[in-house]
Parts: structure tokens; C-alpha cells; sequence
């Protein structure tokens, strides 16, 4: 977006890398991150020191956007919770347009990850959020389930926009003979189940671990890779290692770099999201499976966005359906005609969407709003899916 004439500002928590290209300005916080001890990404500490720390990232989040020069779009993102309710504030400081960018709904979600809150608390922040989220000139989903539970809350359908996610730019399909992250783990020529991406509370894996249990008994040459981090990841190790699983193996989060490799180790990709979830959040990990040119199988709400993604290249199961999930699995390492089928029609759907065609999506909406509230063209602002966005646009020539 800044090679199409913005200056954009990315406003971010912690003392992190601040690199950027040219046009991108990242101003850090210079504290300690939010994600070192909260939330989905971070260690197996308290609610009250999740809430805490969520608080603490807040504050230095607006503290530090309000001491930018002046903007003309304020784009919020989702983390930490309660972004959305500060962004019209940080908007009419800046006299911007306000832009919320929905990754997850809260406070709806706080339960699905086990953060309860007494009813009266909850009620209040449900209410605050929503009046805040009916205040912003556009919020965007990244689903049409997030889009229609935008909907219920109060916010005008005319300024819902969706925007789903896209993949990590560069993810490829690797050929099982060229992938060096398969001969590392000699893999040779099994059939390999990946979940590949954040094991969070919000993603169930006991059925695939009894999925693995069972296929442990009737294929055991079947390899199952589980590759990320996330508070869910120590209890799944604890299950799998109780019960004996040889048949999987638990890794690391790869850098970006090595995406293509291992996310094509893999014949078949597996996601999964809480049923509670649907509308509330999108798991992105559907996206590089499709990138990657491989099928995938959700284990999720039929009626959510990443059933509708895995629609032709793959299947929707319950995700709490071990027996089920084995039977899917075993079907597709029978039938290779189909999996390279699928992964075909994977690879042309996540062609047709990335993030060239996302940044247009964002570029016209930031136009569309500065036109709406007639501010001249000589600074408007843009958006980088980190934590807060605010731009200018360079003076024409």
C-alpha cells in the first residue's frame, strides 16, 4: 500500500524489530509484549494476569497513537481486546475516519478460551464494545459468519466489509521429491496428516488425537505432524505422549522461510475450530494448506468461513469425531487420484485471493471513506494486519 502512495504508520506493542520499507513507519511501544504470558500465543499464566496484561498493552498501545502527528484513517486491530472500543476515540483525536479490523470478536470469545468473567461484567463489556464497533465508518470481517455476528450486534450492514485472510505470500507447492523438510524427518513415501498453525484453546484436537490412536492400530505406516505453539500444544504433548502415539510427532512453528517445505510435507492438511467459535473467528491456517496446494480437512462448524474455503478441495468434519476424522483420513490416503485432485482445485482457489488483492480491497475502502467525509486527497492513511494502521498519502506531484 505505501508503493501505491501512502505513508503508513503501524503502532506496535513491545521492543521488537521496527524495520519496515520505504513509506512504512513502525513506532513500538518500547515495553514488554502483550503475547509474552497472555492470550492464545502466550504461556500457561492466570486469567487475572491474562486481563492484566491485556490492560497494560492497551494503555501503551493508545498512549503512543496519540502522540503521532495527525492521520486521517485509524485502523484498529483485534489484539489486545477492547481495541475497538478506543478506536473512534483515537479517531476524533486525529480527525480521522475509524476502521476496525475484526480478526476476533470479543468479548464473545473470552469463554470459548476459558477466561470467564462474572455475568454483569460480561454483559457491560459486550455492550460497550458493540456501541463502540456501531461508531467506526467501516469494520471489517474476515468471514461472512464474522460479517452476519457483526450484524446482530447493531452495525449497519453498510459498513461491514469483508476482507477475508489470505495466505503468507510465497507459500508454493513443493514436490515430495524436492522437499528437504520431508527427508529431514524421513518421511519416505508415507502418508503424512499435518495441522499445520496456533494450537489454541479455540482448536480442539482430541479428535485427532483419537483419530491418531485408532489409525496407530489399522495403518500405522500413516504419519501425523503437528506443527505450532500455543497454550493448547503442552496438553496435546501430555495426551499424546499417554498415549502412546508413534504414529505423531509434534514440532515447532517453522520460519516463514521454510512454509512451503513443510506445509507441503504434508498430503493432507487438517484445521480445527470450537464450534462456539463460529463467527468469532477464521482460522488463517486453512489459507496455507489451499496455498500449498493440498486438500484440506475442517474440523469445525458447517456453517462457518473455513468450511466454505475447504468447499471442492476438501471435507467438513465434527471436530470432536475421532472415528470419523480416521475414516476420512484413511479414504483419502487410499485414493491419490483424489488428493491430487483436490490439492489442484486448493491451489487455484487460493490463487484467485492474496494479499495484492487484499491491499486493493483495503486501499479502495480508505478512498471510500475519505471521499464519504469529503477530506481532501492530500493525506489519506492505510492498513498493515498488525496492530494499529494510520497513514498519509503523499502530496501529488
Amino acid at each position: 500500500m505505501a508503493s501505491a502512495g501512502w505513508r503508513v504508520t503501524v503502532v506496535a506493542d513491545g521492543d521488537g524489530p521496527s524495520a519496515a520499507p520505504p513509506g512504512v513507519t513502525v513506532v513500538r511501544t518500547g515495553a514488554g509484549p502483550m503475547d509474552s504470558g497472555a492470550g492464545e500465543h502466550g504461556s500457561r499464566r492466570g486469567a487475572a494476569t491474562m486481563v492484566r496484561d491485556y490492560l497494560d498493552a492497551l494503555r501503551r498501545l493508545t498512549s503512543r497513537a496519540m502522540r503521532l502527528p495527525r492521520h486521517d484513517v485509524v485502523v484498529t486491530m483485534t489484539d489486545p481486546p477492547l481495541m475497538a472500543r478506543v478506536g473512534p476515540m483515537l479517531a476524533a483525536w486525529h480527525g480521522a475516519a475509524a476502521v476496525h479490523w475484526c480478526h476476533d470478536l470479543y468479548p464473545a470469545l473470552l469463554p470459548v478460551l476459558g477466561l470467564r468473567i462474572p455475568d454483569p461484567l460480561y454483559r457491560l463489556v459486550e455492550w460497550s464494545v458493540a456501541g463502540a464497533l456501531r461508531r467506526h465508518d467501516a469494520v471489517v470481517a474476515i468471514g461472512r459468519c464474522m460479517a452476519r455476528q457483526l450484524g446482530a450486534l447493531g452495525v449497519p450492514a453498510e459498513r461491514i466489509v469483508l476482507l477475508p485472510n489470505w495466505a503468507e505470500p510465497g507459500i508454493r507447492p513443493v514436490a515430495r521429491e524436492d522437499n528437504r523438510f520431508r527427508a529431514e524427518l524421513g518421511l519416505g513415501e508415507r502418508f503424512t496428516i499435518a495441522y499445520s498453525g496456533n494450537l489454541g484453546l479455540a482448536h480442539p484436537m482430541g479428535g485427532v488425537l483419537d483419530a491418531a490412536a485408532e489409525l496407530a492400530r489399522t495403518d500405522p505406516d500413516l504419519a501425523f505432524l503437528v506443527i505450532g505453539e500455543g497454550r493448547g500444544r503442552p496438553a496435546l504433548e501430555t495426551a499424546a505422549a499417554s498415549r502412546g502415539l508413534r504414529n505423531l510427532r509434534v514440532l515447532p512453528l517453522q520460519p516463514v522461510g521454510r512454509l512451503s517445505e513443510s506445509l507441503s510435507a504434508a498430503d493432507l492438511h487438517l484445521a480445527s475450530m470450537d464450534p462456539r467459535a463460529e463467527g468469532l473467528l477464521v482460522p488463517c491456517k486453512v489459507a496455507g494448506a489451499l496455498a500449498a496446494g493440498r486438500p484440506c480437512l475442517f474440523l469445525g462448524p458447517a456453517g462457518s468461513e473455513a468450511a466454505a474455503l475447504v468447499d471442492g478441495c476438501g471435507r467438513v468434519l465434527d471436530p470432536a469425531d475421532g472415528a470419523g476424522l480416521a475414516a476420512a483420513v484413511r479414504g483419502y490416503a487410499r485414493d491419490p487420484v483424489r488428493c491430487a485432485e483436490e490439492g489442484r482445485r486448493a491451489l487455484s482457489a487460493s490463487v484467485r485471493w492474496g494479499a495484492d488483492a487484499a491491499a486493493r480491497r483495503f486501499t479502495a475502502l480508505a478512498e471510500s471513506l475519505l471521499e464519504r467525509a469529503a477530506r481532501p486527497v492530500t493525506t489519506p492513511a492505510v492498513a498493515t494486519p498488525l496492530v494499529r494502521v494510520t497513514g498519509r498519502r503523499l502530496p501529488h506531484a
